[in-house]
């Protein structure tokens, strides 16, 4: 009798402890499901790619617009973007933020060339920790950069040397506002506009000064051009705000029939086409820009071979077409 007692209560021993190992069992193997779904959520929602965009100037149309561009693409293709830029142009600070950007260690960098050593160090310096660059707007040629996505530049210049020319008579004295003598971009619209007046050697261009992408310094020169050289028949600006400034300048001086031509599709520009004061302007696609240079990042990521260059057109926006074409800020 005790040996059956003993007997019983030893199986019913051993079936609690299969029991506990049962449950421990269960619970191990629920542990892991949770640990694999855990993992695998991780894996569907990697975290963005974070991208720094540097700006020329923080509240620029143009780079707002270019921003717009970089951003709706970037969410579409799963990246981020940080936007940086000084208050009011500043190559020096331009400098500063792409050294401070380089220390954050983003995914990439998209930043405005600008024609100085130092800057193309820090390009240098930004690849050789795995970090890409792509320059927009102006290019660094002659820096490790991935590739250029911009207007082309000399392209653009040249097509406002033909307006000019179709617009004036045989012969014309021109003067000219540049955004920026520092500036790579400008220079290379300046280039492109002479070597069109090169085909016409009885157009002279008498002067050329520079707004620092400002209205108020686009009319103070021009009042000053006009007044020191009355014998200008044309003006050109190769800035957004160039053709709005030259403008007032024209009218400080109560010259009439000075025909003004201007870059970019800002609110100003349009009225003066509107209003007869602004014969035409060569029109870039900032939007498109911005874009773009995400897209070509996404193609590097995914380890395609990029072009040199990844060029976005222009447009000519004059009374023919106003009505036609939506207002885009540019610069």
């Amino acid at each position: 009798m005790r040996n059956k007692s003993w007997t019983l209560g030893l199986l019913g021993l051993f079936l609690i402890i299969c029991c506990v190992m049962v449950q421990f069992l269960a619970s191990t193997l629920k542990i892991d499901q949770l640990v694999q779904q855990m993992v695998q959520s991780g894996v569907q929602q990697k975290p963005y790619k974070h991208v720094v965009l540097i700006a020329q100037e923080l509240d620029n149309p143009f780079w707002r617009t270019v921003e717009k561009g970089a951003s709706e693409a970037a969410a579409r293709l799963g990246m981020k973007i940080d936007y940086w830029g000084p208050i009011r142009i500043n190559p020096a600070e331009q400098t500063n933020l792409l050294e401070k950007s380089i220390t954050t260690k983003p995914d990439a960098l998209l930043v405005q060339g600008i024609k100085e050593a130092q800057y193309d160090l820090l390009i240098s310096k930004a690849i050789d920790q795995g970090i890409p660059v792509i320059t927009l707007d102006a290019d660094e040629p002659a820096s490790r950069r991935l590739t250029y996505v911009g207007t082309d530049n000399r392209e653009a210049g040249r097509r406002m040397g033909e307006l000019v020319l179709e617009a004036a008579s045989e012969k014309g004295r021109i003067g000219v506002i540049i955004g920026s003598e520092l500036a790579e971009n400008q220079q290379q619209r300046l280039e492109g506009f002479r070597s069109a007046l090169a085909k016409a050697p009885l157009f002279e261009i008498i002067d050329i000064r520079s707004s620092n992408i400002s209205r108020i310094q686009a009319a103070k020169h021009t009042e000053a051009m006009l007044k020191q050289y009355p014998a200008i028949q044309t003006m050109v600006g190769f800035s957004s705000l160039d053709a709005a400034g030259i403008v007032e300048g024209v009218k400080a001086v109560h010259r009439e029939g000075i025909a003004v031509f201007g870059f970019d599709d800002i609110e100003a520009t349009r009225q003066g086409i509107a209003q007869g004061t602004i014969r035409a302007s060569v029109v870039q696609q900032p939007q498109e820009i911005g874009a773009q240079s995400v897209h070509m990042l996404d193609a590097y990521f995914h380890q395609n071979t990029l072009p040199a260059q990844q060029y976005t057109g222009t447009y000519i926006l004059d009374m023919s077409n106003l009505s036609d074409q939506a207002s885009t800020p540019t610069p």
